[in-house]
């Protein structure tokens, strides 16, 4: 299974999101290839701002080797599976889509939480060091609840 997880940038949420369920697969021995990406460009080939990777290596997930990319349309064709972290990076995936299998790939990831939440990954980008923390554990859960649907255990 390959696996997309998208945000705004490629910097914060979807970076660690792709760190938190590499490491989680591993240790699950789940064969799953994790790719993150950004609906918006302007961070590309940057590394994932350090105050996430600080709070990443916290949590024993290392994210310094990732860079941030533009999602692109091509990306439909090498998913079977995008996570987004908002309803707003969601519509920018969908408008990319052409058909509806492309759309039936994409998926807010807290809604693995709760199927009918359509809650949001909140960005920390604009805030202070613990809403990295925050971040991390939404998507722990939320990657922990995938997994187990995954193994046939939820």
């Amino acid at each position: 299974m390959k696996v997309l997880m998208v945000c705004l940038g490629n910097i914060c949420r979807s970076p660690i999101a792709e760190g938190i369920l590499r490491h989680k697969a591993a240790e699950r021995g789940l064969a799953i290839e994790v790719d993150s990406a950004g609906t918006s460009s302007f961070h590309a080939g940057n590394p994932p701002d350090l105050r996430m990777m600080i709070t990443a290596r916290k949590n024993g997930i290392d994210i310094t080797d990732l860079r941030s990319r533009l999602f692109v349309k091509e990306d439909f064709q090498n998913f079977d599976l995008i996570f987004a972290m908002d309803q707003s990076n969601e519509r920018n995936i969908l408008s990319l889509a052409e058909n509806d299998e492309d759309r039936q790939k994409v998926k807010l990831i807290l809604n693995e939480i709760d199927p009918t939440s359509n809650s949001q990954v909140p960005d920390p980008y604009y805030g202070g060091d613990h809403g990295f923390q925050v971040v991390i554990d939404l998507l722990d859960k939320a990657i922990d609840k995938f997994l187990n649907r995954l193994d046939g255990q939820g």
